[in-house]
């Protein structure tokens, strides 16, 4: 996969004609759907072609990835080939769509991307110039890969809301899933929940079987007076702990109490599709707490599904991963703890989570007599209250507190894949000082009036604040882990990439990083913050 393909997808981001296109389309939601469907035809798909991707579509504000990521696996451990398209990236674009729970091959990545950019790009003339903005392309994209290579099933994550996100020209899923609801895309979305369940709602499609997770009152009736109108049969999963099994209670692969609910929802959704595909004709008449099969929960044994598919593997509810959410990465002495959360919901539950684990460490050990030093690395983006997320971290106590934007390093060659355009460096950056002031506030904490931020093209220096708290601002993701981890993580140490050099003052900020016993790094508040840290600390991420 070429850098040059990656910045021919980067134009689609952002450039005068789509930007004008989007202010058409904001005032009117139908024109959304009605371009995509162009698109669609213009890359020689049709909708009634993805009829027969035999779609799972699943939206939600809070869990829908780890809710698809459930329900893939479980359905790829019954012999069936899938498709699963999900957003965004964590390090490298072609994560969004994936084959048998792998991303597709740099090859065939490349392969259909040109067939599809192709064909829109020969026929853009006559269409005023239009070419599809980044997500409406890879939707296609992903379509087209899905077609292509002949999948038994697509799980298809919404990108944002549902009525009018351009996944929504699917016409006929076979089964569709609302996760929890929150606040989240006001300005797309709505500024209440309840405004937020009605576009979600959007994705219910008459007679198609759809199921959600328990909800608050008022979105739950947004949810069933959606249903009702579209004239679709709407149920809401069980507890997880409600299920019959075997064997105890259910084990889940993913961290986090709030995964619970995912996973029954993917239950749900697996179950809906399963009996649709083994047993045609049958209509779902009723929500049942069915005992899961041992390939749902465990995948380890051997299950006839029909006389063309069987399994015998191990992959279930309990081995099911979805990086970047809840996971934990140790590397010696340095502990990452990564968690997307990017809402105060799933802040709350990231918090939850962090703290269980430390939990197991009391009593705290004190900064600079204990062997454990606690770091936040946090960033976020858009509309996004930072400050109220701030504020639920701040119970966490931790010893230093960094910010950095979403930028991986600070050569942008070394990041196509992970590049924005669609806002400035300097606006990222100035965010990132707001998150410290906002830090320095919840920790009753005054601000230094004389805190600046210095930028250069070549080097690129930290800033500090000097503040006690010991917050520090850095201008990419590099130097803040090669700072925070201060050469004890082996993968960090033994990378190619240059240090980047601070101030003898900032080095000395941080000897008790040097001294600890164990580091424990938070990243969290921005899934694109987490995916530039994976790339630099899970080889597996590697290019």
């Amino acid at each position: 996969m070429t850098i040059q393909m990656v910045c021919t997808l980067n134009t689609l981001q952002t450039n005068a004609s789509l930007l004008e296109q989007v202010r058409r389309e904001r005032g009117n939601p139908q024109l959304q759907l009605q371009a995509m469907r162009g698109f669609l035809e213009r890359a020689g798909l049709s909708v009634e072609d993805l009829d027969h991707l035999n779609i799972i579509h699943v939206t939600g504000t809070k869990g829908k990835g780890s809710t698809c990521a459930f329900t893939e696996q479980i359905l790829r451990s019954y012999g069936f080939q899938t498709g699963f398209y999900s957003s965004p990236h964590l390090v490298q674009v072609r994560e969004r769509i994936r084959i048998n729970g792998k991303p597709i091959s740099k090859e065939l990545f490349t392969k259909y991307f040109w067939q599809v950019y192709g064909r829109l790009y020969e026929t853009k003339d006559a269409y005023g110039g239009s070419m599809p903005a980044y997500f409406r392309f890879l939707t296609i994209l992903a379509f087209h890969v899905f077609l292509q290579e002949k999948v038994d099933l697509a799980v298809i994550e919404v990108g944002i809301g549902g009525a009018y996100d351009c996944t929504n020209i699917i016409r006929r899923p076979w089964v569709c899933g609302i996760s929890s609801l929150g606040i989240d895309h006001t300005s797309i979305l709505g500024d209440t929940i309840e405004k937020i369940a009605w576009q979600k709602g959007g994705i219910f499609k008459p007679g198609v079987p759809a199921f959600t997770v328990k909800q608050p009152d008022g979105p739950m009736t947004v949810l069933k007076e959606r249903a009702e109108e579209i004239g679709c049969p709407l149920w809401v999963c069980p507890e997880l702990g409600e299920y019959p099994a075997d064997s105890g209670p259910l084990h889940l692969g993913m961290a986090g109490q709030h995964q619970h609910s995912n996973a029954s929802l993917a239950l749900q959704l697996s179950h809906s599709w399963l009996e649709r595909r083994c047993l045609p004709g049958m209509c779902v008449s009723e929500l049942r707490c069915f005992r899961p099969s041992p390939i749902m929960v465990k995948g380890q044994f051997t299950y006839s599904v029909s006389q063309s598919y069987s399994f015998s593997g191990t992959v279930g509810l309990s081995d099911t991963e979805w990086p970047g959410r809840t996971q934990t990465l140790n590397h010696g002495p340095v502990t990452y703890f990564m968690d997307g959360a990017h809402t105060t919901r799933s802040m709350l539950a990231c918090v939850q989570w962090f703290s269980e684990f430390c939990a197991t460490l009391t009593p705290r050990p004190c900064l600079h007599s204990g062997p454990v030093v606690r770091v936040l690395l946090f960033n976020s983006t858009g509309e996004r209250d930072s400050a109220a997320m701030l504020k639920l971290l701040v119970p966490c106590h931790f010893d230093f507190a960094v910010f950095c934007p979403n930028i991986t390093e600070a050569i942008a060659s070394c990041n196509a894949d992970q590049q924005n355009f669609n806002v400035s460096v300097e606006n990222m950056l100035t965010r990132c000082l707001d998150n410290q002031r906002s830090w320095h506030l919840l920790n009753g904490q005054e601000e230094k009036p004389d805190s600046q931020l210095l930028i250069s093209r070549d080097t690129l220096p930290m800033v500090a604040s000097g503040q006690r708290s010991e917050t520090l601002v850095f201008p990419c993701i590099l130097s803040a882990l090669q700072w925070l981890s201060q050469g004890r993580d082996s993968i960090l140490a033994h990378t190619d990439t240059r240090v980047i050099p601070v101030k003898p003052s900032v080095t000395a900020k941080a000897a008790p990083l040097r001294d600890a016993t164990s580091i424990h790094v938070l990243v969290t508040g921005s899934l694109h913050l987490v995916g530039g840290v994976l790339k630099h600390v899970d080889p597996s991420f590697a290019c």
